[in-house]
């Protein structure tokens, strides 16, 4: 499925805008920019997005193994924050062990939603992104029609897959972390982040500013997420099983206002409550600014599981709430207790355990959990499973628990975490990221894992 869009300015104008794109991207030149070997091309020589400045062009991010739009929630609101169009920024979410659709199901799936943002959007083409597995994918879309391929103006590889020219001719830049060296997309802008990890180069700062300036030919007007101005905040999403992204059935999302100091809820009563059907999208939610929630998913059957962020700065259409499935899944590996409470902690950049003075840390109820055993910067782990394995009332952080530590990107800590069958008290949990000192505190309720799940979500941006 192509479509063909009138323009009033003709209709030889976006065969000839291709060209052109494609004419000034093969006359990069590829610069060295400091000691780490970061390579970009000139921000002079990059494409921008439309004649008109105030116009930007939707883009579509596709998230890599076991990932899921969540990744590029942060880059989103920095393009926000920058003046693009909130509904003009999407993610296409797939289950990448392939067991619910083909490549070729996704492909037509991409296509349709290319299609509908540019009919909502009226723009002449899209940007796409890809993420690792992501990047293969992409590549392989682009080069399968040149129909597709012309709907796409710019394409961003982050730290994917190399190829031997621009997938499908379109011009590229391709973000690199650490790793080979040697991988590149040649007859693209190719940059290196030498001490990035694999998540960390889709969600960093750095990479926004060379994404934006690549798609618009200017340099952001900031890299930071710049809070809302507004009395409540528009929160919506998916509640969406891990890792399938196969929305949450048969369930009801209940959303919580709760005291920041200890996690207990305001209010006995849920402040919204949306039934989780189909694919899981839920909202929206008006929020207040700065106020700490707790998103409860409830299924007959299952654990309640409860996820808590830091407070919300902006209306954001991309919080993603990852559970697994009742019986079996990633459920499987969590101990559960009568007496202690698990926790799932996730940030979208790795944790680490293994780089002295550089390292992370990641500190539940006053105990560092991350060192050199269970979070060496190798693994790339940036999901954290805390419970006391087998139950035993004893914390053991020498080693991580094997049957969680074999899963991609995700470590497990044996620790024990108190817990009181009324969730009358309150665990801490504090992150203070490698490069800083200041200290993220979130506080949640001691839910007994017998019954209830803990997730906690740190934000990867200060």
């Amino acid at each position: 499925m192509h479509h063909s869009r009138g323009r009033a300015t003709g209709p030889g104008t976006r065969g000839s805008t291709v060209n052109r794109i494609r004419r000034t991207t093969a006359l990069v030149a590829v610069v060295v920019l400091s000691a780490v070997a970061l390579t970009a091309a000139s921000a002079d020589d990059r494409t921008p997005a439309t004649s008109d400045p105030e116009v930007r062009r939707p883009m579509v991010f596709v998230h890599g193994f076991t990932g899921s739009g969540a990744q590029f929630q942060t880059q989103a609101l920095r393009f926000v924050s920058n003046g693009y169009p909130a509904e003009h920024i999407d993610v296409l979410e797939y289950d990448s062990l392939f067991g619910e659709e083909t490549r070729e199901q996704v492909f037509d799936r991409l296509e349709r939603r290319v299609g509908e943002l540019l009919e909502a959007s009226g723009a002449d083409r899209v940007d796409l992104l890809g993420h690792s597995l992501g990047t293969s994918m992409v590549q392989e879309y682009l080069n399968s029609d040149p129909g597709r391929a012309a709907d796409v103006a710019h394409y961003v590889n982050l730290d994917g897959a190399s190829a031997d020219a621009p997938p499908g001719g379109v011009p590229t830049l391709a973000v690199w972390g650490q790793g080979d060296p040697a991988r590149q997309i040649a007859g693209a802008a190719n940059l290196r982040f030498s001490r990035q990890t694999h998540t960390e180069v889709v969600t960093s700062e750095e990479t926004f500013e060379e994404i934006h300036t690549f798609f618009t030919g200017e340099e952001p007007a900031t890299t930071e997420v710049v809070p809302e101005d507004a009395e409540r905040l528009s929160l919506s999403g998916r509640a969406v099983l891990f890792p399938q992204n196969t929305g949450v059935q048969g369930g009801t999302l209940e959303i919580y206002e709760v005291n920041g100091a200890t996690g207990a809820r305001v209010a006995d009563e849920p402040e919204a409550t949306f039934p989780l059907e189909g694919d899981g999208a839920w909202g929206p939610f008006e929020a207040l600014p700065r106020r700490n929630y707790e998103f409860a998913i409830v299924r007959e059957g299952a654990a309640t599981h409860h996820l808590y962020f830091e407070p919300f700065l902006r209306s954001d259409r991309l919080v993603r709430l990852l559970t697994s499935v009742p019986d079996g899944g990633i459920g499987d590996l969590i101990e559960p207790g009568p007496n202690h409470a698990s926790l799932t902690i996730l940030r979208y950049k790795e944790w680490w355990g293994d780089q002295g003075a550089g390292s992370d840390a990641l500190e539940i109820n006053g105990v560092n959990v991350l060192n050199p055993g269970n979070s060496p910067m190798a693994e790339r782990n940036i999901a954290v499973f805390a419970f006391d394995a087998g139950s035993d009332g004893v914390t053991d952080l020498a080693t991580p628990i094997p049957s969680l530590a074999a899963l991609p990107f995700i470590t497990g800590v044996d620790v024990v975490v108190p817990a009181s069958e009324a969730a009358a008290g309150t665990i801490s949990v504090a992150e203070t990221a490698r490069g800083g000192d200041r200290v993220e505190l979130i506080n949640v309720p001691d839910w007994v894992s017998a019954d209830h799940r803990i997730s906690i979500q740190f934000n990867e941006y200060g």
